[in-house]
């Protein structure tokens, strides 16, 4: 593949890029909310809270001031009813098996970069079967800073040996988006969540991976 740099790496986020799990979130998040006595709007979700972790989010909720310990506690709540509900619907995004299939067989390396955490990830891994696809995950618990901040994918390219310049990320969110473009990183925006224009800052959107190939990976490299 020519324009390629020496050697490149593409990035997946998890939620909406791996698999479609915004929808099942927000009923999780609806259901939460109102035990609670909250209320959340699906743009906020959308804006404010999906591809943030669930420590920024629980705090704007319950107050900065929330004990660790209860943090956790509304995590892990809402997380295993997220699960219970998306499990009986876990499917991969469309035309994902056969790019990670394009991306092994031109041996470009592959990582998962995501804001979700560790028993979602294992979760999602496990049900789908694409664990044999990436030596490197990096959850949660490796970040100090939530997107839009860049540390997550400074890690990511960091554990791939690679400069971020060389390393493709993949998002849904606009603060994943952010993220990957502040760590320096080209990014495709996938309309699982926002349109394409609100994805605008993207170097290329995708509705799934059925229309990705070589070719457009190569062409986000050209000069």
């Amino acid at each position: 593949m020519k324009n390629l740099p020496h050697k490149i790496a593409v990035i997946f986020d998890m939620d909406g890029v791996i698999v479609d799990t915004n929808p099942y979130h927000v009923i999780a998040l609806k259901n939460f909310c109102e035990k609670y006595g909250f209320s959340l709007s699906e743009d906020e979700m959308r804006n404010e809270i999906f591809g943030r972790t669930n420590r920024v989010w629980l705090k704007k909720l319950f107050g900065e001031e929330t004990p660790d310990i209860e943090l956790k506690k509304y995590e892990e709540e809402k997380e295993a009813s997220f699960r219970s509900i998306y499990a009986p619907h876990i499917k991969l995004v469309p035309g994902l098996t056969g790019f990670l299939d394009q991306l092994e067989r031109n041996k470009i390396q592959k990582a998962i970069a995501t804001s979700a955490p560790k028993k979602n990830v294992n979760f999602v891994i496990a049900k789908t079967g694409i664990s044999k696809y990436f030596e490197i995950v990096v959850d949660s618990e490796y970040v100090t800073n939530s997107k839009p901040h860049p540390e997550i994918y400074l890690k990511t390219a960091a554990a791939l040996n690679l400069p971020a310049r060389n390393c493709v990320v993949i998002e849904d969110s606009l603060s994943g988006v952010e993220a990957g473009k502040r760590a320096g990183c080209k990014v495709i925006g996938i309309t699982t969540t926002h349109s394409k224009n609100e994805l605008k800052e993207t170097d290329l959107t995708i509705k799934n991976f059925d229309s990705m190939s070589m070719t457009k990976l190569s062409l986000l490299f050209e000069e």
